[in-house]
C-alpha cells in the first residue's frame, strides 16, 4: 500500500464530509495521508468538529463552505480555492440528500431538491474542477457517491433514485473523456449503511431480512472503499461502481 508520506502532497476535496459517509472518508484519506478539503453546506459545528479531529493527528487539512445546488457559488468558492492552493488530487462527490415518499406524494420540492443537490452538482462541483486537475499533467482521482438506489431503484426514493442513477450514467462517460488523462472515474454505490441520513421510517429490519450480510455496513466499510479507489493502485480501475452492500444487489 501507499506510504502516508507518498500521500502527503496529494490534496483530496470530500463534500459532505461533516457527518456519515462524508466524515468517514475524510477521516480515511487523512489516516492514509492525503491533505483533505473538508465542505458543508453552512458552517456548523459537525464540521468544526471533523476539522478538530484531524489537527489532533497533526494532519493537513482546510475547509470550506457552500451550498452543492447553487452553481455560481460552488464555481466562486472552488475557482478560488484552487487559485489560492492548487488544483486537487482527487475529488470525493458525497454531498447528498433524500425526501422520501410515494412517488403519487412526492411534491414538486421534493423532486426539484433532491435532483438540484444529489444530480445538478456532478457539473456544479466537477466542472471548475476538471480542468486544473487536467492542467496538473498527472494521475487524479474521482470518486461518486451514488447507492444501491441507483442500481435497482428502491420503493418511495424515485427522486433519489433517479438521481443516484444519473450519477451513474455521468460518471462513466467522463470517465472516458478523462481515461487517457489518468484520471479516473468511479462510484462507490453503498447499501443500507448506519448513519443519520436514515429516516425513522425506513422499515430497518425488514430490509436487513433482504441483506445476505444480515445487518447494516458502517461508514467506515464504505470509506475504505474510497480510499482504496483513491490510491495508486487503482489506477487501471476506471468507469466502473464498487456496491458496498452486503450483498443486497
Amino acid at each position: 500500500m501507499q506510504t502516508t508520506h507518498s500521500n502527503s502532497n496529494k490534496t483530496v476535496l470530500i463534500t459532505g464530509s461533516s457527518r456519515g459517509i462524508g466524515r468517514a472518508a475524510a477521516l480515511a484519506l487523512s489516516a492514509a495521508g492525503y491533505a483533505v478539503v473538508l465542505h458543508g453546506r453552512r458552517p456548523s459545528a459537525a464540521l468544526d468538529a471533523v476539522v478538530a479531529d484531524i489537527r489532533a493527528n497533526g494532519k493537513s487539512v482546510r475547509c470550506f463552505t457552500f451550498d452543492v445546488a447553487d452553481r455560481t457559488e460552488a464555481a466562486e468558492v472552488l475557482q478560488n480555492d484552487i487559485e489560492q492552493h492548487g488544483a486537487y488530487y482527487g475529488v470525493v462527490l458525497n454531498a447528498g440528500i433524500s425526501r422520501d415518499n410515494a412517488f403519487p406524494a412526492l411534491t414538486n420540492s421534493d423532486w426539484d431538491s433532491v435532483l438540484h443537490t444529489n444530480l445538478d452538482s456532478f457539473y456544479n462541483v466537477l466542472h471548475p474542477i476538471i480542468m486544473p486537475m487536467i492542467r496538473r499533467r498527472a494521475a487524479g482521482r474521482i470518486v461518486c457517491m451514488t447507492s444501491v438506489s441507483g442500481l435497482i431503484g428502491n420503493r418511495g426514493q424515485v427522486n433519489y433514485s433517479a438521481a443516484k442513477a444519473g450519477i451513474i450514467g455521468a460518471a462513466k462517460a467522463l470517465a472516458l473523456e478523462l481515461a487517457k488523462r489518468q484520471i479516473t472515474v468511479n462510484c462507490v454505490a453503498p447499501g443500507l449503511i448506519d448513519t443519520d441520513m436514515l429516516s425513522d421510517d425506513v422499515p430497518i429490519n425488514e430490509i436487513i431480512k433482504m441483506i445476505p450480510a444480515q445487518r447494516m455496513g458502517l461508514p467506515e466499510e464504505v470509506a475504505h472503499a474510497v480510499v482504496f479507489l483513491m490510491s495508486e493502485q487503482a489506477a487501471y480501475i476506471t468507469r466502473q461502481v464498487l456496491a458496498v452492500n452486503g450483498g443486497l444487489c
